[in-house]
């Protein structure tokens, strides 16, 4: 006698749930989609200054903006919705796991920056769009518009490291996972965070380029503004990922994923749109090589766990003195290499890469200009003092961030 099986809809719809849930591997949903849109709204920053480069004037809901648009508005609904489903459907122990605000909702920390983060990006883009009917076309990345746009992408891609941290700090173990599930998790938490780290870092290189671009490599002040900037963000990093190479990996996958956005970017068709064209150009046109970050990260990685139980002023001073003195020995000598090496002028290095509407013969596109290099003993002892003070600050910074990225369980 031949048995039959009977399809139960209830117990498939039991085996997918549990399957999908052992997928992620007891990580809520929301965690990875706000991961994913931290990516999408730097993606669509630099499409969108790549489309300035070389279509010129776009309109409001033109491909990069929407892109934007997407994941500062994914990041804030998601996270919005979380808040709604805790407070009013949650039970006490999904409630302590929350920060409570106003008297009625429940949200954590890093879903709270995500939905100002959203709000502010959204509010950001009529803003732009009216500037430039106002003014035109603006040809520099700190217009007001787009310092509004920075602070709601920027609360957006800390809300998601944050969020992060706050389940990888608890060190919780699902009873549904297996032990290995459970070691496993902590491991995927751990690079979400790295990689969300990464995408901070492409976002503030992003919106310093105008002070960090080859052309600025053999001045003092660019040592000073990436002494300023990237020690606080590294070394955060690096201590809250609880990882030996958290800064390294957040550092690689920055300049991995710059050089992937661009570098594809420009195997793409387009041409001017808005006059005056000063520079026909057939493809599109492109920031810039990332920074080689990954080497003084390297340094600190290295120095955070052979002085870890140093004091955290003698760790600022050993990290601050150890980015400037790696940053400079190795993005020096690749300013020349960026700027006036022929084998750079490619869609890998990108150093061919030039607006329509800058003079495509200026004498100053393949070489230094006398006013953006610092020359002499002196100049570069004081320049170079100012930047060490700089990074010694911004190692301390980043310290205590760090310190305080730590105890994020909220």
């Amino acid at each position: 006698m031949e048995s039959t099986s009977v399809f139960n809809p209830a117990v498939h719809t039991q085996q997918s749930k549990t399957s999908f849930a052992s997928l992620l591997l007891g990580i809520p949903l929301y965690v990875y989609v706000v991961a994913i849109c931290s990516c999408l709204v730097i993606s669509g920053i630099l499409w969108d200054i790549a489309w300035h480069m070389t279509i010129g004037r776009d309109g409001l809901f033109s491909a990069p903006h929407n892109l934007i648009y997407i994941g500062a508005a994914f990041a804030g609904i998601i996270s919005g919705f979380q808040v709604l489903k805790t407070s009013f459907w949650g039970n006490a122990s999904e409630k302590g796991k929350m920060v409570n605000f106003w008297g009625i909702f429940y949200s954590s920390l890093g879903g709270m920056l995500c939905i100002w983060g959203g709000f502010v990006a959204g509010t950001s883009a009529p803003f732009d769009d009216w500037w430039h009917n106002t003014y035109g076309l603006d040809v520099q990345i700190f217009s007001p518009p787009h310092t509004v746009l920075l602070l709601g992408l920027i609360a957006i891609q800390i809300g998601a490291m944050i969020m992060v941290l706050a389940i990888l700090n608890r060190k919780e173990k699902i009873a549904s996972l297996s032990a290995e599930q459970n070691k496993a998790r902590i491991t995927r938490l751990r690079w979400i965070f790295i990689f969300t780290a990464g995408m901070v870092l492409a976002t503030a290189y992003t919106f310093m380029f105008e002070f960090l671009g080859r052309w600025n490599m053999h001045d003092a002040l660019f040592y000073q503004i990436g002494s300023a900037l990237f020690p606080m963000l590294i070394i955060a990093f690096s201590r809250a990922s609880d990882s030996k190479w958290g800064a390294t990996y957040a550092a690689l996958i920055y300049m991995v994923y710059y050089i992937a956005i661009n570098a594809t970017l420009r195997l793409f068709p387009a041409e001017p749109l808005l006059g005056p064209i000063a520079n026909p150009v057939t493809n599109y046109q492109t920031t810039a090589f990332p920074l080689l970050l990954v080497f003084p990260a390297l340094v600190i990685d290295i120095l955070k766990v052979k002085f870890a139980t140093q004091d955290d002023w003698v760790l600022s001073v050993l990290m601050g003195f150890g980015f400037l003195a790696t940053f400079l020995i190795i993005q020096y000598p690749a300013g020349n290499f960026l700027l006036e090496s022929p084998y750079a002028r490619n869609w890998f290095f990108q150093s061919d890469a030039w607006s329509y509407s800058s003079d495509a013969d200026w004498q100053y596109r393949y070489k230094f200009a006398p006013w953006d290099v610092t020359t002499g003993v002196s100049a570069w002892a004081t320049g170079g003092g100012v930047a060490l003070i700089l990074g010694v600050l911004s190692a301390k910074v980043g310290l205590m961030w760090g310190k305080w990225m730590q105890k994020v369980q909220r």
